[in-house]
């Protein structure tokens, strides 16, 4: 992991771009890096590139995006740092990665089966209470921008996972979220935090027997080759919020930022548009590959699931707050 010192001396490569952001007599272009941890082919990864192209076409090519996908730049663990650092400018994190930070609150988009589908979804990530957690950021040195989907999440194994008693004693990969880490222990799965960078080769050397992704990064990571069973369960929701470096946001001439929002609207509409549909068609594909057997749950076996996972809403309501909870139901009508 990068210390504070090597992530500060990388800041240091960025800090005349955020003098050029602040100057209204700046030669150069604005240099934006936009680190993130997934395939170019995901939707993440479609959104970041639509971005970038906007991006510079909307500021008439005073700002150069820089994207950086597949941790090429930074591991989960380290990237937050380095936005805060300065080293990076834009992130686009899934939303449990705040916790750390403090912000407990983004955890409420990890309780499992709290959004039935993506209309449901929309109702926050789209309105006041998705407006308010992204305010939460700005204390911390960060500016959130927007919400993207990658999709509802799948459960992956060596064995068949149909009922919550299939889930004792599997090693489990999870991204860090003590959401995820509560909902796996209520199966009897060991939760493993691990680096989305290193599942594949845990996967495929034992070091755990199974994971939970939406279809696109199960797909795009070749994780299939790696599982023999999967459930679409369709239990949680993975998200990201994009965010940027306050300092730098807020140095930026009026004029670009403007152009810079405008980029981040349409790709976030773009993004959003074609998650499901990636989604779907990772989905076939895989099934089509043969090497993992897809189970579809039953209504009665989905209710299983949810009747199981229930407490871990309650439970959580301290660490997510209540309030944050009781909000995200009440705007989409729980």
């Amino acid at each position: 992991m990068l210390t504070r010192r090597s992530l500060a001396a990388l800041a240091g490569a960025t800090a005349l771009a955020l003098s050029f952001a602040g100057s209204a007599i700046a030669q150069d272009k604005i240099v934006l890096k936009f680190s993130h941890v997934v395939a170019p082919d995901t939707p993440k990864g479609k959104g970041a590139a639509k971005f970038e192209e906007l991006a510079e076409l909307y500021t008439n090519g005073a700002v150069d995006v820089e994207v950086y996908p597949n941790s090429q730049l930074y591991k989960d663990k380290e990237e937050m740092e380095a936005l805060q650092l300065g080293a990076v400018q834009m992130l686009a994190p899934s939303l449990a990665k705040f916790g750390p930070l403090g912000v407990q609150d983004f955890e409420v988009f990890d309780l499992p089966f709290i959004f039935a589908d993506y209309e449901a979804l929309r109702k926050v990530t789209q309105g006041d209470v998705g407006k308010m957690l992204l305010a939460k950021l700005e204390d911390k040195g960060i500016t959130g921008l927007a919400y993207w989907d990658n999709g509802f999440k799948i459960m992956s194994a060596n064995s068949p996972l149909k009922s919550p008693d299939d889930f004792l004693g599997l090693k489990m990969r999870i991204q860090s979220s003590k959401v995820i880490e509560a909902y796996m222990n209520k199966l009897g799965a060991v939760p493993q935090v691990m680096a989305f960078s290193e599942v594949y080769q845990a996967l495929q050397t034992g070091v755990v027997d199974g994971t939970e992704n939406p279809p696109s990064n199960m797909y795009t990571q070749k994780m299939n080759e790696v599982q023999k069973h999967a459930t679409v369960s369709n239990h949680g929701y993975l998200g990201y919020a994009v965010i940027v470096n306050k300092q730098f946001w807020d140095g930026l001439p009026a004029d670009v930022r403007s152009g810079l929002e405008k980029a981040m609207a349409e790709a976030t509409e773009y993004a959003n548009s074609i998650a499901k549909e990636d989604n779907d068609n990772a989905l076939a594909a895989m099934k089509a590959a043969g090497t993992t057997e897809f189970y579809e749950p039953t209504a009665e076996e989905r209710a299983a699931w949810a009747e199981a996972l229930a407490p871990v809403h309650e439970e959580m309501a301290e660490r997510i707050g209540a309030e944050t909870i009781a909000a995200v139901k009440g705007a989409i009508g729980q």
